[in-house]
């Protein structure tokens, strides 16, 4: 809606619209609407909260406790946050109920602010604007209103009717992609007329001419503007415009000066570009050693306008040079230049992303652990008058026999998230000795398990390997051939892997990215590291098709480096394993890809120096015990997209290594996931759109027994389609051939079972329906998304029900967590859903339930952190104060419960090591100026910090006198004796108390003789 905007504009100067065939086609609201579509705040202008909501509702922009995705706002008295539909950050903006006094931008992973901005505009976030009723009411929205378009507004405009004057130019191949796309609009209309029928209650199919522009309408346009053709260059035209990659060659300075001297010889420009400051100044210093300075330029016209033969240096962010020869330009890339140790310079903390996914927050209903009372039920926040004037927060927590424990939110510190609240949870009792035996068990099982976690990384420290370090010309050659960008997280993933391998210590790291976030990409630099130096490659994948695929990746990235790649499953015959096995032992197979057939006892290695698990989640324990015993005295990289909870757990407390692809391709776009009831001819109408794009779909179902129904099912909606049929109960060999001629092209439709979620990668599928979709678990559906959209174009997964069909509340709700998560990255978060719905077991035992099931995932955690750095739950203790300060975070500040109740367990678990102002900072950045009760809680944390770090266990501040009772032994520590006699008869020894005789009765200034005695003894 924002380019429409900007178009319905008056001209500033020359304009270019770059567009798509399918896009160019549809129509659009009329111009009309922009006289109120849009909203402009402003620093120092007017601000009314009830002109904004409105406004709000009249765009189609969705009220959350969070905003992070655009269209979304969220209202908190004087703080509002919007992310704006046109817009690439939200905003944070604040009032004082009559005027804007501040916006700022804001990350939306962290919410915190960044940068100050004058002025906002804000952009429809639906193409329908809603216009009030006669009694000044707006009608709510519903899903896909947008879809009836036409019938909101009294006529529809198409981008042409914007620009009426302007020429067109039209791409090589874009007039048949636009043909294919109205044929497949036509086929849609006709399927939902035909087959409206079937199902009740669906509305009745738009003529095809009120929401596209027809072939009629379309060369009519052409003939009425001046229209250019451009055609795709010939492969030798192509070949003249190319730029060598030098970092490849076998001499990269010598090859780069051999091209700079001949493009000074045409009287060529040069210009150096690279995405970051760093590269560009290593890539000037490369073309001052050549006896060339270049010139630092800001924008492409500044070299087109410069002097023949001037060198320039461009901070950009280009992947693969060309040369320009209409204005004579050469154009060398810091890829060109550095290979692989160039920087995309999209650098951003990928941790916090991964953190933020796995981070569970308390909501209202969930199964909590209070560490003195065990497993009850967060029913939420209840205000309470204190003796003194105001209010203060307890959480109301339900426990067996529908007993209540109120406490205060201060102490959300001793409570811990469980999970889902669930039928199958039996809640503690209160005051029984039961949750404190439990706990205590827990305790000990987790000390031993700490003990056994160190002993493990002691071990594998004191291991030393020979360092491995990539060969500079082979590796940079093999690197060049990788035919994409790599992202920033790829790139940090391999930089921290070629670490690892070059560190003299076995590696062992897990690569968590999402479904095609190119975490191949790391295992095959990884591979050529390992085996260009001389050693032995063992790649573990949980398939044969999987296998097969990767034998055919790494044979052709490797070809012509005289590495033999060799393949060992099932698929291949006897003889053909012998030899395999035969290579292996004498080293003669440099790399091997197979199956769990590699664990076996005939196999022997010369010299294996890699072990890569590919999907390792589909692996079980005991295979991965074996797995791992055959690299024990090498490397381990594990790739996984939805690492099992048990896996995650132990990459997440520090047994394993950790690097997060959270960054997506650049060109890959998330996949689109419905969940909705089957519909012929919904069905029909996605199938057929794949096939007019030359793409191929999955229809996946649960059972065996469901694939023929389903069959003549598509037989009937869909008969000009091809089907071909794959499943776990056909032989072995037979199954493998169908999925591999499906990924080679072969059929329009493959029907099969839950067996295609492994691994099986075809580019040209991009859309899945999922045929009883309740009947699968969270990552297994996730993983089966993920085998569509592999390729440039969206992929679309449909989870269906049958008509009619009434989902129990939890299934939906996970099917429906699953079509919120349909983001880019979505991986890691949705196997936190799942270490949250099933625990993560025991880290070293068998048993997926563990002991974790009794405690839940984050206090487990916790506690076994304490355990490994040699702490005991006894140790965990609090600081109490009774000084009168109180403090708490008021309703009118905070609105939601929820997000309180965070806040709360927030600003208890802050560690010692952090800085009560920088939480201070960051909630008045969320929130607005803080309120003196919130101040007071701040303070009152500040001091708790003090008193731990120094071991004061309490501190009793009265009228008379002020009290620090220290833990046993910590005063002689202390420098008490010094203090009292400086003190001169004001401080005094009681028993383990030391006494401050100070008579003071204002609060505030008690805190201050409390902090004063503090800082004396912390000297």
């Amino acid at each position: 809606m924002s380019i429409l905007r900007c178009m319905s504009e008056p001209a500033k100067g020359k304009r270019l619209l770059i567009t798509s065939s399918a896009a160019i086609i549809q129509r659009v609201p009329p111009r009309s609407i922009w006289k109120q579509a849009c909203l402009h705040l402003t620093t120092g202008g007017a601000f009314s909260q009830d002109s904004l909501e409105a406004y709000l509702h009249h765009t189609g922009y969705i009220l959350d406790e969070r905003v992070d995705e655009p269209g979304e706002a969220a209202i908190r008295g004087q703080v509002i946050d919007l992310f704006p539909a046109s817009s690439l950050l939200p905003y944070r903006i604040e009032h004082d109920g009559h005027s804007v006094t501040a916006i700022r931008s804001y990350d939306p992973v962290s919410q915190r602010t960044e940068t100050e901005i004058d002025s906002l505009l804000l952009d429809p976030a639906s193409e329908i604007l809603l216009e009030r009723a006669d009694d000044g009411s707006l009608p709510e929205r519903f899903d896909g209103m947008e879809h009836r378009l036409p019938e909101h507004y009294g006529s529809l405009a198409t981008v042409f009717d914007y620009w009426p004057d302007a020429p067109i130019v039209i791409a090589s191949g874009a007039e048949e992609r636009r043909q294919l796309v109205m044929e497949q609009v036509a086929d849609a209309y006709e399927s939902r007329m035909s087959l409206r029928g079937e199902v009740s209650g669906s509305a009745s199919a738009l003529a095809t001419e009120r929401l596209f522009i027809g072939d009629d309408e379309w060369q009519e346009i052409l003939r009425e503007r001046r229209l250019t053709v451009i055609q795709a260059p010939s492969e030798g035209e192509a070949q003249k415009s190319t730029v060598l990659c030098f970092a490849a060659t076998a001499r990269p300075a010598k090859a780069f000066a051999s091209f700079v001297q001949a493009q000074q010889g045409s009287d060529h420009k040069l210009v150096l570009a690279a995405a970051t400051k760093e590269d560009l100044s290593r890539m000037r210093r490369r073309a001052q050693s050549l006896q060339l300075n270049s010139v630092m330029i800001e924008r492409w016209s500044d070299a087109v306008d410069g002097p023949p033969k001037g060198i320039f240096a461009l901070q950009a962010d280009i992947r693969n040079g060309f040369i320009d020869h209409r204005n004579g330009i050469a154009v060398v890339t810091a890829f060109d230049l550095l290979g692989s140790r160039a920087s995309s310079g999209r650098e951003q903390d990928i941790r916090s992303a991964a953190h933020q996914s796995t981070d569970m927050q308390f909501q209202v209903g969930d199964a909590v652990i209070h560490v003195d009372h065990g497993l009850g039920l967060l029913q939420g926040t209840e205000a309470i008058s204190t003796d003194e004037e105001g209010t203060s927060d307890t959480i109301r927590l339900i426990y067996a026999g529908d007993t209540i424990l109120m406490i205060p939110a201060t102490d959300m510190g001793r409570v811990w998230r469980y999970g889902r609240m669930s039928e199958s949870l039996q809640l503690d009792k209160l005051k029984s000795d039961a949750w404190i035996t439990k706990l205590a068990a827990i305790e000990v099982e987790t000390r031993e398990t700490a003990a056994r976690l160190s002993q493990l990384v002691k071990d594998r420290e004191a291991v030393k390997l020979e360092p491995i370090v990539p060969l500079g010309r082979d590796y940079e050659r093999f690197v060049a051939r990788f035919p994409f960008s790599e992202t920033t997280d790829q790139l940090r993933a391999i930089e921290e892997v070629l670490e690892d391998l070059a560190s003299g210590h076995p590696m062992d790291r897990l690569i968590c990215g999402d479904v095609g976030f190119g975490k191949t990409e790391v295992a095959l630099r990884a591979a050529a590291a390992v085996a260009l130096s001389g050693k032995q490659v063992a790649v573990l994948a949980p398939t044969t098709v999987l296998a097969r695929q990767h034998v055919r990746s790494f044979q052709r990235r490797l070809a012509g480096f005289g590495l033999e790649v060799a393949h060992l499953s099932r698929l291949v015959t006897a003889s053909e394993a012998r030899a395999v096995k035969n290579g292996l032992a004498d080293g003669s197979v440099r790399i091997v890809i197979g199956t769990h057939a590699l664990a076996a006892k005939g196999v022997k290695f010369k010299d294996l120096g890699l072990v890569i698990i590919d999907e390792e989640q589909r692996f079980g324990a005991a295979q991965k015990a074996k797995l791992r015993a055959i690299a024990s005295r090498g490397h381990i990289l594990t790739l996984t997209a939805t690492p099992i909870p048990r896996t995650l757990q132990s990459a997440l407390v520090g047994l394993q290594e950790l690097s997060v692809i959270a960054t997506p391709p650049a060109r890959r776009q998330p996949i689109r996931t419905f969940l909705t009831e089957f519909d012929p001819a919904t069905a029909r109408q996605a199938l057929m759109r794949e096939r007019r794009r030359q793409g191929q779909s999955f229809v996946v179902c649960s059972r065996v027994e469901d694939l023929d129904p389903m069959r003549e099912q598509l037989a009937r909606i869909v008969p000009e389609l091809k089907v071909i049929v794959a499943h776990g109960q056909m032989p072995p060999a037979e199954t493998d051939d169908v999925m591999v001629r499906f990924a080679d092209g072969e059929g329009d439709i493959l029907l099969a079972t839950n067996i295609i979620e492994s691994g099986l990668d075809v580019p040209r599928a991009n859309t899945m329906l999922v045929w009883r979709a309740d009947r699968f678990g969270l990552s297994q559906l996730h993983q089966l998304r993920g085998r569509v959209g592999r390729g440039r174009i969206r992929g679309t997964t449909y989870l269906l029900t049958e008509q009619g069909q009434q989902l129990p509340k939890a299934t939906e709700k996970r099917l429906r967590t699953l079509e919120a998560l349909d983001r880019l990255g979505a991986g890691f978060a949705i196997s936190a859903q799942d270490l949250d719905q099933r625990g993560a077991g025991a880290l070293l035992g068998e048993e997926q339930a563990g002991h974790i099931k009794f405690v839940g995932a984050d206090l487990y955690q916790h506690l076994l952190k304490r355990a490994l750095r040699g702490e005991t739950y006894a140790e965990d203790w609090a600081p109490e104060l009774n000084i009168g300060l109180k403090g708490c975070i008021p309703a009118e500040y905070v609105h939601e419960p929820e997000v309180r109740i965070n806040l709360y367990a927030r600003i208890a678990r802050i560690d010692v090591s952090e800085s009560i102002d920088d939480l201070e900072e960051e909630i008045e950045d969320r929130f607005g100026p803080l309120p003196e009760a919130l101040r007071h809680l701040l303070r009152f944390t500040s001091m708790k910090q003090i008193c731990h770090r120094m071991g004061i266990g309490r501190i009793d501040a009265g009228p008379q006198a002020i009290a620090l009772s220290f833990r046993p032994g910590i005063a002689d520590n202390l420098p008490v004796k010094d203090v009292i006699a400086e003190a001169q008869g004001a401080l005094r020894w009681s028993g383990e108390r030391l006494v401050l005789a100070v008579a003071e009765e204002q609060t505030d200034k008690r805190e201050k003789c409390v902090l004063d005695l503090l800082a004396r003894l912390e000297q």
